[in-house]
């Protein structure tokens, strides 16, 4: 995990292997100072000698300006180096969910994925910096002060030696009992994200069906939970502060009575034993070492806090995509046929039953193939399998001929658009979300595609036409437009095999025809795919898949599924007859 983690460091190694160096020496630095403080007042000031207290005072802040200098160098190096690590982590975590299939992204799911980009990155991020900065710092301190104290009197320096296993093993209770509810508490985060995503984007149905309370109830619910987490674990945490001062005030107290009897039995004589200026120093030492040791519980804590996100974060950068390119694949489709040979489907190797089961046809290029089906008979769920959204659990699926898994990726989606049943528009001009199909399109080439999906004339509408600003998610778009607009941009693509999903759903019968004889006049020597709920879509199309439960029961042209097909004449007859009703 830490080798993964370190990997994202790249440019940064340098600053991050600096601010070790600069720390150590602004750590050497500051445990010289005691000793030169014990001997101006044990040679100087004791003994009167003024010529030798400004020669120690001169000395002592000499080492306290290199230190400083050195302390804010090591400042400046370390924040570089963390912040710079986070940047490369959210890069590195970013980019491999851009790889991911579907099934990683159902895995993870999309708000767990936001917190580990933002809150378990910026966890990491600190405990970097402290780790680099503290956890050097500290243990130099107190290594470098045991060794200088017991240098001073080794009689007394044992009071450390009883201290520091005591502080060991209390804080290694409180990591041993903490972590678990850290793992925990974002967990729950995950749930908490979900929660406000799915809120915000319903935003319109709650208020329509007036359900704020019960979301408000909800919300609370998940956030007690992180509070009573939060809570206890710090509750745990606090108990090391108490048990620092305790140790703090202990060995100050033991040291100051050991020190001041053998100070008195010398008489203040260096050449003796222990004098006033040794006694400064053991306080000063004393500090440090306890000091250190508080530092090392806060980076210790920071950790504990932090291995949580460290574990959530490698997951997500060493999961490996589902769908991968084979060696030396085909990176051309050369035409739009489509033929699915023995396919099976699950979302999950566990499933009891198959989304999709035997299925069998066939697609020649440049046909229109209408597919019809009940709520839940899996006609998404096939489509998908097209440009390998999804592979297919058995059978195969032939793009041009070739096994779709045998395409490189890029090469097969390119070659297939698609206009999913969710309509996504990006925040941006709408010049902008066209060029989502083809980033070099002209504007002729815009505005003839909206032509043909029916969208030119409700653009021009606009104040400022093509360039009218699209908020996010296309809220101030109607749900028709959004629709067109998405067609357009498929379009843009010059797709050998277009798909779309239910993608005429919003718009008027009229709208709709229009549409799908631009298709047969513009685009003749594409594949089109149509799902619809309504016949009045797929009535024209070349052939008409049926669809029952995830298995095909017809597969036809309008004129022999009325003769053949109980579902698709079932379907016809209903409409019809409410059609008639309604005029």
């Amino acid at each position: 995990m830490i080798k993964r983690l370190l990997g994202s460091l790249r440019e940064y190694k340098k600053d991050t292997l600096l601010t070790p160096a600069f720390v150590a020496v602004e750590s050497v630095l500051e445990i010289v100072i005691p000793t030169l403080m014990a001997y101006l007042i044990d040679y100087g000031i004791n003994r009167k000698d003024m010529a030798y207290v400004l020669k120690m005072g001169g000395a002592l802040v000499l080492c306290a300006v290199i230190s400083l200098t050195f302390g804010i160098i090591s400042g400046k190096t370390a924040a570089n180096a963390s912040a710079g690590f986070a940047k490369n982590l959210r890069h590195d975590m970013y980019y491999n969910v851009q790889k991911f299939s579907f099934s990683n992204i159902d895995k993870f799911s999309t708000a767990s994925i936001v917190t580990r980009l933002t809150t378990d990155i910026t966890n990491v991020q600190n405990a970097f910096m402290m780790l680099i900065r503290m956890a050097i710092r500290a243990p130099i301190i107190m290594v470098c002060a045991l060794i200088m104290s017991f240098h001073v009197s080794h009689s007394i320096s044992v009071i450390f030696l009883v201290i520091i296993p005591v502080l060991g093993f209390g804080l290694f209770y409180i990591a041993a009992y903490v972590h678990p509810i850290f793992e925990r508490v974002f967990r729950t985060y995950d749930h908490l994200n979900n929660v406000v995503q799915e809120n915000l984007h319903g935003i319109r149905v709650v208020k329509s069906f007036t359900r704020e309370a019960h979301e408000q109830t909800k919300f609370e619910k998940i956030s007690l939970k992180i509070y009573q987490d939060f809570s206890k674990a710090e509750g745990i945490l606090a108990f090391n502060m108490p048990m620092m001062q305790f140790c703090i005030y202990t060995a100050m107290i033991l040291i100051s009575w050991m020190s001041a009897q053998a100070i008195v039995a010398s008489g203040n004589n260096p050449a003796v034993g222990l004098t006033t200026g040794d006694l400064t120093s053991l306080i000063t030492y004393t500090m440090q070492i306890l000091m250190s040791l508080m530092m090392l519980s806060m980076v210790f804590v920071m950790i504990i806090v932090s291995r949580a996100s460290m574990e959530r974060i490698t997951e997500v950068l060493q999961e490996k995509s589902t769908l991968d390119s084979k060696e030396n694949p085909v990176r051309e489709v050369r035409d739009g046929s489509v033929v699915f040979e023995n396919v099976q489907f699950s979302y999950s190797r566990k499933a009891e039953k198959p989304v999709l089961q035997n299925v069998n046809f066939r697609v020649n290029s440049g046909e229109t193939i209408g597919i019809i089906g009940g709520t839940g008979s899996s006609k998404s769920s096939l489509v998908q399998l097209i440009p390998r959204l999804y592979d297919v659990t058995a059978g195969h699926v032939l793009v041009g001929g070739v096994d779709v898994r045998d395409y490189d990726l890029e090469a097969l989606r390119n070659a297939v658009a698609m206009v999913l049943q969710k309509n996504i528009l990006f925040s941006g001009t709408i010049k902008e979300n066209l060029r989502w199909g083809n980033k070099e399109a002209t504007e002729e080439q815009l505005v003839n595609v909206c032509k043909l999906a029916q969208a030119d004339d409700f653009i021009n509408e606009f104040p400022d036409k093509y360039d009218t600003y699209i908020d996010q998610g296309g809220t101030n778009v109607s749900g028709g437009q959004k629709q067109r607009l998405c067609i357009a941009r498929a379009l843009l693509k010059k797709p050998k095999i277009l798909i779309l999903d239910d993608s005429t759903s919003a718009v008027d019968t009229k709208t709709d025809a229009l549409i799908r004889r631009a298709f047969q006049q513009e685009i003749p020597d594409t594949t089109k795919f149509i799902i619809a709920q309504r016949i009045s879509s797929v009535q024209d199309a070349d052939k008409v898949l049926v669809l029952d439960d995830g298995v095909v029961t017809a597969f036809g042209s309008h004129e022999e599924l009325l003769k053949t097909s109980d579902i698709y004449r079932e379907a016809y007859e209903s409409q019809m007859k409410g059609g008639a009703v309604d005029e």
